[in-house]
């Protein structure tokens, strides 16, 4: 098979590093890659957005299958668009429709689709310019801290916890007014869980699904999770406290509801579900939908999948994913992510990237790198993933940090608390 994966992160590489081991590829392409995909396959400059381009990739090169790694080309509606073009439409490609993908591009329409399905979640009230003094009496019948979601697409900046009611009330306002652009322009109100995240992971073909190992990611850019948010500093996988009684609570209250509520809400959905929950005293409760991998999830969770991954993710476009089942290594995998100095708010480009060839022991995953002058360089926020496996977590981070350590580029930063908590 000839396999085009879309996007350029640590995600896309961890994906296509998996899928270069299956013996039904063919080639394969990134559209448009980074530095360390340009080992596993061919990378093509362009913008993964751009549906007309897409297209000529797909025929120019008889790709089979298209995996869409972001969530704003589902949000946009590429799925929609391949099985409405009569050159595309017998194409497999991994990814919801349109009006799935709103399940991750509209946290009101999330919020909605877990009250029908009675799926356990947070009270919320969704608030826009019409209704902003029933948010502020919302506001004031919960109590602190006050979280805030802004409704549309806000590139994991837009939530908001808050502790004091008048500065959750003027923020509430600003989002409404722009202060996250369109995306805030209806905030999402919820209640305050107060217990321990971690993420679970399927794949679905609609009707059957394969559940994929869980992870515990690491949002804020410091040490003993203070600081800004991030789009992820480093994972954990498996998570120590969702054992197995918590998982089939889960498997039962969550994901079975979430596969139901598709195709009783005619919802098309080939590809991958992420589900952000909370562990409330042995509880699962949802706090958000991705229609995609996480990223650095991914990172961990791919590395311990045993499957021929292109061989369920072909079953998962071909809706014969009843047919398989998943192998799962026990061991943890670990993940830290080193980062440009300054994010998450600005940083410099085009730092050199050297080390690489001195590591040993852990999968190297390119996340923000390109190239320059034939050197790598870094060209994102997040740079790079350091993967390690081992059968206990420790052993699997003390590799991790170790390579972390001789990966070099300038103000290079990550955290060296990863999975300490869990400890």
């Amino acid at each position: 098979m000839n396999v085009l994966i879309l996007g350029s992160g640590g995600r896309e590489h961890a994906l296509g590093w998996k899928i270069a081991q299956s013996k039904k590829l063919n080639q394969l392409f990134f559209a448009p890659g980074n530095a360390g995909t340009h080992h596993l396959g061919q990378n093509i400059e362009l913008n993964p957005e751009n549906f007309e381009d897409v297209k000529q990739t797909v025929l120019n090169q008889n790709i089979n299958l298209v995996i869409v790694g972001p969530e704003a080309p589902l949000v946009e509606g590429i799925v929609d668009f391949f099985k409405t073009d009569s050159d595309l439409k017998s194409i497999g490609i991994i990814g919801p429709s349109k009006l799935g993908a709103t399940l991750e591009g509209s946290k009101d329409f999330a919020k909605a689709f877990m009250q029908k399905h009675n799926i356990p979640t947070a009270g919320y009230l969704s608030v826009n310019k019409n209704n902003l003094d029933e948010g502020f009496s919302f506001l004031e019948s919960v109590k602190a801290p006050y979280v805030l979601k802004a409704d549309g697409l806000a590139a994991g900046k837009g939530v908001l916890i808050i502790d004091n009611i008048e500065e959750a009330k003027s923020e509430l306002k600003s989002m409404i007014d722009g202060k996250f652009g369109e995306a805030s322009s209806t905030v999402v109100i919820e209640e305050f869980l107060d217990g321990i995240e971690l993420s679970v992971f399927v794949l679905t073909d609609g009707s059957s699904y394969l559940r994929l190992p869980e992870a515990k990611d690491y949002k804020r850019i410091g040490e003993g999770d203070v600081g800004l948010n991030t789009g992820g500093m480093g994972a954990i996988s498996p998570v120590p406290f969702a054992d197995k009684e918590f998982l089939q609570k889960v498997e039962d209250r969550i994901i079975k509801p979430t596969i139901d509520g598709f195709n009783t809400d005619n919802i098309d959905y080939k590809g991958f579900v992420f589900i952000g929950l909370m562990n409330i005293d042995g509880e699962p409760f949802v706090i958000e939908y991705n229609v995609r991998m996480g990223d650095p999830e991914t990172e961990v969770v791919i590395p311990r999948i045993e499957n021929d991954l292109l061989d369920i993710l072909e079953a998962t476009a071909n809706g014969t994913l009843d047919q398989k089942t998943i192998q799962i290594n026990p061991q943890y995998a670990t993940t830290v992510m080193l980062v440009s100095g300054g994010y998450p708010e600005s940083y410099e480009k085009n730092k050199i990237i050297t080390g690489f060839n001195n590591c040993t022991g852990s999968e190297i995953f390119h996340a923000g790198t390109g190239f320059l002058n034939n050197e790598v360089v870094t060209k994102g926020g997040r740079v790079i993933a350091v993967t390690s496996i081992a059968n206990k977590m420790n052993d699997a981070l003390k590799i991790s940090f170790k390579n972390a350590e001789i990966i070099q580029f300038d103000k290079k930063n990550y955290r060296k608390d990863i999975g300490l908590d869990l400890q």
